[in-house]
């Protein structure tokens, strides 16, 4: 029998042979979702990630692990519907393109505005695009979505226009969020709050009717003209006096005193001015209190008339001034620098104003109790994930402002009556710009005019379009026969620093559309922090590319770090140093797979070994493990399972062992063709294992040794005839082998040198093997 030429050539993998397995399934189309099929169907609500430049590599990471779970489910037997999309709307772009052209959005022709817009995206997708293939994920890229395409907006407005006729939509004025940088409403899952350094003021407010005076603590002084109340907390044995009294600002105007559990007695003097409005808080304070708000704030974020002489001044400007105005009359006590925990806008970061505006609202109060059953309906990955949505869920207290004063999202399609000025909505099915186009009717549906109609200029929230994915994804709207089959996705992955608003508005707005569950299965990842436990950001400077690393490791090295580095749902370090570490399990299997490939693999075996056995055993054992894993979405265990399995046990132990009787040297032909039809056995097993995690190099090993692709095949399963007594001989086994090799060095011995040593009674069944390996006299 003896020695053959490896049928794998190349001694060494590399990135290279990613790029050639990658032509090979473009062109056979490996991937291609067939709706025709008659297995079980699977589909994926994939995250659209947002055309904003480049990526970094935790995001790379994040998309290549919910490839890891298309390829899970096609391998247990399921026919994957795995789409791909493109977010393309919303704030980011247009704050880029702001920056791009130095230009102000609501200064510039909104139609040439929109281009730009556009312009932007075209460009800035393709990176993430190429990225996504380079990773080796096996979505449908030949037919991508886009968010601000034609047929996904027309649905966005399909199904807004459902929720009008089911009275789920109103339009209220009434306080909200506003970014004075972005010039729009926010939701309350939008803010983001800051730890940012600011001025706590000492004011004196006099007592009315009396000599006294207190001190009324503030970081807000420019809102001083809105000030309509003072309270203090019940509790503040200090301020019992005041109940019922009058206090006259440092502007003069006269504000009640009223007791109230918000103070916090512990915070600047005890006392809080209530103003129209400071923060949330102060909204809800006006309700209770029932107070006449004073609004000072232009949608610019400058106060206007009322400030007085403050008036067109930024609320920065303001603040400085009124100050050193008040220092200068007397009525400041002392200005305290203090860090103030700041409600900020997502996006641009600006701190947010509280502006009574008139918006549109989606219910969702009412729909909370309904909502939070859903979550003992759906599977969380990790099951502790689902305390994320529980908890945000409980919290909700208003319904969700859906309106948004801004150019490039879809707009809202809604006509007012020039006679009665009500809204008028079209028929669902195309996508409209009432801004820009005639309505579809003449006729007013309310009053019968035919004067005419204005459009509304707004535009959605950009939330209101990602969060109807599972529903566009799987044809709602545009294609019946498919939704037929799919209805809404089976599976919703996405990062943790998203449930407040993908995930929850998802599950409202398939709930209202739907009437059921947006998913049966949610998977919640983790964060990709730098080495050092640091979110990646630009400002840091620690952010790391994924094109080197591919250029230098490969695609399947990156995979492979990213799914053996942490459990599902906890945040990981990420490191050169260790994404280098995983190309070397790289290169330790194409090794192992390349020795194999010098061997025809027999069509059976009559017999095997007691070493055939135990690594037979030992493979079971790992099966059970990974698919575990597998079964949870938990990419963990199968990768670390698999390089556990190749790098400790088969091939420092098995093959060692079996080399002799697999290459025949004086060797039965029976001993030898079981030690080769066990070395395929169990790489096959190994490659399939794996082939999720590292798609590249198990499928061009496969393809090499077995011919068609690893990614056409089932996983390998457990097999009971192969737990026999040899598996738990499996350590003191590989303990003996580790002994000989040490005793070796310690007299000085080559490994091929003949040494005389008693072997254990009990690992006699192993004795052919273990005497051909370490030489044995």
């Amino acid at each position: 029998m003896g020695r053959s030429q490896p049928k794998l050539k190349e001694k060494h993998w590399t990135p290279d042979m990613e790029l050639e397995i990658q032509k090979v399934w473009e062109q056979e189309d490996t991937y291609r979702f067939n709706p025709e099929s008659e297995k079980p169907f699977f589909s994926i609500d994939t995250p659209p990630p947002y055309a904003s430049g480049k990526w970094h590599i935790a995001a790379a990471i994040h998309y290549s692990q919910i490839d890891m779970i298309a390829r899970t489910q096609r391998m247990k037997g399921y026919e994957v519907y795995f789409p791909f999309g493109i977010d393309r709307n919303g704030l980011p772009v247009e704050v880029e393109t702001e920056k791009r052209y130095n230009i102000k959005m609501l200064e510039y022709p909104r139609e040439e505005f929109l281009k730009l817009c556009k312009d932007f995206l075209d460009e800035a997708e393709k990176d993430i695009l190429s990225i996504s293939k380079r990773l080796g994920i096996s979505a449908d890229f030949k037919n991508y979505f886009q968010t601000d395409s034609d047929t996904w907006r027309a649905v966005t407005q399909a199904t807004f226009i459902d929720a009008w006729k089911k009275g789920y939509v109103y339009v209220d004025y009434r306080p909200n969020n506003y970014c004075p940088r972005c010039r729009t409403t926010l939701a309350d899952a939008e803010v983001e709050y800051r730890e940012l350094p600011t001025k706590l003021v000492y004011l004196k407010f006099k007592v009315e009717g009396t000599e006294d005076s207190v001190i009324v603590a503030t970081t807000r002084p420019e809102l001083l003209p809105a000030c309509k109340a003072v309270i203090y907390n019940p509790e503040d044995g200090r301020y019992g006096w005041l109940r019922g009294k009058i206090l006259t600002t440092p502007l003069g105007k006269h504000v009640p005193v009223y007791e109230h559990p918000y103070a916090n007695p512990e915070f600047g003097t005890g006392l809080v001015m209530v103003c129209s409005y400071g923060d949330k808080m102060d909204v809800q304070l006006f309700r209770e209190l029932n107070l006449e708000p004073t609004i000072i704030l232009n949608e610019d974020g400058t106060l206007n008339e009322v400030a007085g002489k403050y008036a067109g001044l930024t609320v920065a400007e303001a603040k400085e001034l009124i100050i050193e105005d008040l220092a200068s009359q007397g009525y400041v006590e002392k200005v305290e620098e203090i860090i103030h925990r700041t409600p900020v806008c997502w996006r641009c970061k600006t701190p947010l104003e509280i502006v009574p505006m008139k918006e549109f609202y989606l219910r969702q109060v009412e729909f909370v109790n309904e909502l939070e059953s859903y979550i003992s309906r759906v599977n969380f990955y990790p099951d502790w994930a689902s305390n994320y949505w529980r908890d945000w869920l409980r919290s909700i207290s208003s319904d969700w402002p859906i309106s948004r004063r801004r150019y490039y999202a879809t707009e809202i399609p809604v006509w007012y009556c020039k006679s009665c000025g009500k809204a008028a909505l079209p028929p669902p099915g195309k996508y409209y710009r009432p801004w820009k186009d005639d309505p579809p009717f003449d006729k007013c549906p309310h009053c019968g005019s035919t004067d005419g109609f204005e459009g509304e200029r707004r535009v959605f929230d950009t939330w209101m379009d990602s969060s109807i994915s599972p529903l566009v994804y799987n044809g709602y709207g545009w294609n019946d026969w498919l939704f037929t089959k799919l209805g809404s996705s089976d599976l919703r992955p996405q990062g943790k620093d998203i449930v407040r608003t993908w995930l929850h508005y998802t599950f409202l707005r398939v709930h209202q559309v739907l009437g059921e569950p947006a998913f049966r299965h949610v998977w919640i990842s983790g964060m990709g922090l730098d080495s050092r436990g640091r979110a990646m950001h630009k400002s840091l400077g620690n952010i790391i590319y994924p094109w080197p690393m591919f250029e230098k490791y490969g695609a399947d090295a990156v995979r492979f770090f990213g799914a053996s580095e942490a459990h599902h749902g906890s945040d990981f370090r990420i490191s050169e140093a260790k994404i280098e570490g995983s190309f070397k399990f790289l290169q330790k299997l194409w090794n192992v797979a390349r020795f194999i490939s010098q061997f025809e693999e027999p069509g059976g075996v009559e017999e095997l070994l007691p070493t055939d056995l135990w690594i037979l055993g030992e493979l079971n054992r790992s099966i059970e493990r990974a698919m575990t894993g597998y079964s949870k979405f938990d990419f963990f265990d199968p990768a670390n399972e698999v390089r556990t399995f190749v790098w400790e046990v088969f091939a420092p132990h098995y093959i060692e062992l079996v080399k002799a009787r697999a290459y025949g040297d004086d060797i039965s032909s029976k001993e030898s063709e079981a030690a080769r039809w066990t070395l395929h056995y169990v790489l096959k097993a190994i490659l399939r294992l794996a082939a999720p995690i590292i798609p590249h190099i198990t499928d061009y090993i496969w393809r090499s040794l077995y011919g068609g692709s690893v990614h056409k095949e089932l996983f390998p399963e457990t097999r009971e005839d192969w737990n026999t007594p040899y598996l738990s001989l499996g350590e003191k086994l590989m303990e003996f082998d580790s002994f000989v090799w040490k005793t070796k060095k310690e007299r000085g011995l080559k490994m091929k040198d003949p040494i005389s040593i008693d072997i254990p009674s009990e690992l006699k069944p192993f004795e052919g093997d273990l005497r051909r390996l370490h030489n044995i006299i």
